[in-house]
């Protein structure tokens, strides 16, 4: 037997597949257990959207029973699909045999392949965030909920504003004062807090309140706390921080920033104004949604709700596109490769939040799924129809 038929052999056989598959299963488990302590969306992206994920064995016991060091490197759900990939086209490269009756298992397999693609292509390239709207208001960003920015703006310009954001993870590193050509100053972050909650004057100690000299965090202060898991009912982590400003040897203040506060807060740079806030990652887009108006119905008698929508009205000039749509459950937008959703509300009514998902293989596991019990149906189909014909005769 040469070479690359043996390599095929060990590649396609079914012990692996069955490896491949334990292993899988042991990866939902560790996975599954970690939402305890991390958030579902950190989970996702460090177990199942990786090729390498370091496991605790702390993970398998509570930890108010004992306290197990140490863990293992094991595959993670690209690296174990990845290998599946590879097993299932092998097996079809070596024993390949094209007949009528194996069509069902041919389409079945060429389903699965689909399927397992679909998976690649979402975790690579699918994105999601939020687009909130006042009613009667506008918007052109959708918000990633689950990353931050510092922008520093600059509201001299009459038309627009001048942006520049700082990513949360040089804030987090905190490697240093964070500086920039476009920056007005130095930024120095004092602490860093993934997750928090803010305490007034008569819950945050003197210490706390001390941390800033400058803006809203001279009346409230931030405190760190656990960050969302997929257990505790939080829906995000809200982050904070104190930061130093610098420019040359000068001094400009200490300041908290926080998701809590919505509105920036001014820094005087030699007589010039700034704004700095924490806010939720944006991503600008070429169009405009205005929410015209906000419905949310409820069942009789109840606090339920039996439906919600949006009428809005899109606008985008490059594509001269200006018309009005009704976004409700169930019945979503989809305009310029992305999927708008009905998602929730505002206080008291006040305004609608669409989730916004761009997802370039989002029609693949439904055409997997077809293929899938298409195939299953002939394949079963083709071993019942005999046997049918020896019951009638």
């Amino acid at each position: 037997m040469n070479p690359l038929k043996r390599t095929l052999k060990v590649v396609a056989s079914l012990r692996l597949t069955v490896i491949l598959f334990a292993m899988a299963m042991f990866l939902i488990l560790a996975g599954t257990l970690a939402q305890v302590h991390e958030g579902i969306w950190t989970v996702v992206d460090r177990y199942f959207r990786s090729g390498l994920v370091r496991i605790e064995f702390q993970l398998f016991v509570p930890r108010e029973v004992a306290r197990i060091p140490g863990a293992i490197l094991f595959p993670g759900g690209f690296a174990i699909a990845g290998a599946l990939l590879v097993n299932l086209l092998a097996a079809h490269a070596l024993r390949f045999k094209f007949s009528v009756k194996r069509l069902g298992i041919i389409m079945t397999h060429l389903g699965i392949i689909l399927l397992l693609v679909g998976e690649f292509v979402t975790g690579i390239a699918a994105t999601e965030g939020n687009l909130s709207i006042d009613e009667g208001s506008s918007s052109n960003f959708i918000e990633d909920i689950r990353t931050t920015e510092l922008a520093v703006i600059d509201p001299s310009d009459v038309n627009d504003d001048l942006v520049v954001v700082v990513p949360d993870r040089f804030l987090a590193r905190n490697d240093g004062p964070v500086s920039h050509g476009l920056l007005p100053f130095r930024i120095r972050v004092d602490q860093w807090m993934p997750n928090s909650v803010l305490q007034g004057p008569k819950q945050a100690s003197a210490a706390v309140l001390a941390k800033a000299d400058s803006g809203f965090g001279k009346s409230v202060a931030a405190v760190p706390i656990a960050r969302a898991t997929g257990v505790d009912g939080m829906t995000t982590d809200i982050p904070s921080a104190y930061v130093t400003l610098l420019r040359g040897e000068e001094r400009l203040g200490s300041f908290l920033v926080s998701l809590y506060m919505e509105e920036p807060q001014p820094v005087d740079v030699g007589g010039k104004v700034y704004g700095i806030q924490l806010r939720f990652k944006r991503t600008y887009k070429p169009y405009t949604l205005h929410l015209i108006d906000f419905s949310h119905d409820l069942f009789v008698g109840t606090r339920t709700a039996r439906n919600f929508s949006s009428k809005i009205r899109l606008v985008d000039p490059a594509r001269q596109v200006d018309r009005e749509v009704l976004i409700y459950m169930n019945h979503p937008l989809r305009y310029a490769g992305e999927t708008f959703y009905q998602s929730a509300f505002k206080e008291n009514d006040s305004g609608t939040i669409l989730q916004v998902v761009r997802n370039p293989g989002w029609l693949l596991p439904y055409v997997s799924c077809a293929m899938v019990g298409v195939g299953m149906l002939y394949h079963f189909g083709m071993r019942m129809a005999p046997a049918v014909r020896r019951r009638t005769k």
